[in-house]
């Protein structure tokens, strides 16, 4: 079942004494590049460094005491990890999160310091089911999804909700595509603030599982997914995959080189750091440029935690 407005706005309700209401930028460069108009939401000033935590703490506030008790678990490769730490600690609840041992040390390290109990697992989505089901027998903890639960769908729609409160009328909102729980929350969003804005996903090339997802009306499994952008090697969910289907008008796939030239391009001219995934948004933005002339264009910057030792640039 398809979340209702109701739903959404009583997320935005649930969240805002948690979530910093992150702010809306503009760059006067790029809407002259594309003869568009650009709100840049910066998620990369979240908590955390993502919109992640928006989702992770609506998650946990809809947990029963009992619940809450017991901890909550998830397994991530980084950002969500980082989001249910901090949400938990945020809460006073444990978090115990299973991450694969090629995570980004910089990530690893930050959910290490918001109190969370990490469990190495070899990479790979089975071994991280599998070390999440067994540490879940253990504990009794309740498992939250990164993306495929409604409650973090509905956490992630707040952040379309806050950028709309700013910027007064959009043509179209372009977000990044990984598990599908932002880009899901982005689209119901924008669906039910008007019918007329249209909701983009971008994705790379090595990593289009949502886009053959579409395509075939059925989910993709993503094989082996080979991109710079870290956070987009997960796979849709079939919570989110309906609200995808019936919402998102399409996917822009983009190549590696254009996800580093916008990632550069985005530090250089709009003084802010954006991680890969964050640039894959961007990138789909310039790479289909003529298709924006003239319309009003917002844009999910969906985080800043990078690695700065491992730039590529």
């Amino acid at each position: 079942m398809i979340p209702t407005l109701k739903d959404v706005k009583e997320a935005v309700k649930r969240v805002k004494p948690y979530v910093h209401h992150t702010p809306v930028l503009t760059s006067t460069t790029i809407n002259g590049m594309l003869n568009a108009s650009v709100f840049f939401k910066c998620e990369n000033f979240q908590r955390m460094g993502a919109f992640k935590f928006r989702g992770a703490i609506n998650a946990i506030l809809q947990l029963s005491d009992d619940e809450r008790a017991r901890g909550v678990i998830t397994h991530s490769s980084g950002n969500f990890a980082q989001a249910l730490a901090l949400a938990a600690r945020s809460l006073e609840t444990k978090a115990y999160i299973v991450m694969p041992s090629d995570a980004p040390a910089v990530k690893r390290k930050a959910v290490a310091g918001y109190g969370a109990h990490i469990i190495e697992c070899a990479p790979g989505l089975k071994n991280r089911e599998s070390t999440m089901l067994s540490q879940q027998k253990k504990t009794g903890a309740s498992f939250i999804h990164p993306s495929n639960n409604i409650n973090v769908i509905l956490g992630n729609s707040t952040a379309v909700m806050e950028m709309a409160s700013e910027v007064e009328t959009m043509d179209v909102v372009i977000a990044p595509v990984g598990g599908g729980g932002l880009i899901s929350g982005t689209a119901l969003a924008t669906n039910h603030l008007s019918y007329y804005i249209e909701t983009i996903g971008a994705e790379p090339f090595g990593a289009d599982d949502a886009f053959l997802s579409l395509k075939t009306g059925k989910i993709q499994a993503s094989i082996n997914p080979k991109t710079i952008a870290d956070g987009l090697k997960t796979q849709l969910g079939d919570l989110n995959f309906p609200i995808i289907q019936k919402f998102v008008s399409k996917i822009i796939r983009v190549e590696e080189s254009e996800i580093i030239e916008s990632m550069k391009f985005i530090w250089e001219r709009m003084k802010i750091v954006i991680e890969p995934s964050s640039a894959v948004a961007v990138a789909a933005l310039f790479r289909n440029s003529s298709e924006f002339k003239n319309r009003r264009i917002g844009v999910i910057l969906s985080g800043g935690n990078v690695d700065v030792s491992k730039l590529p640039f």
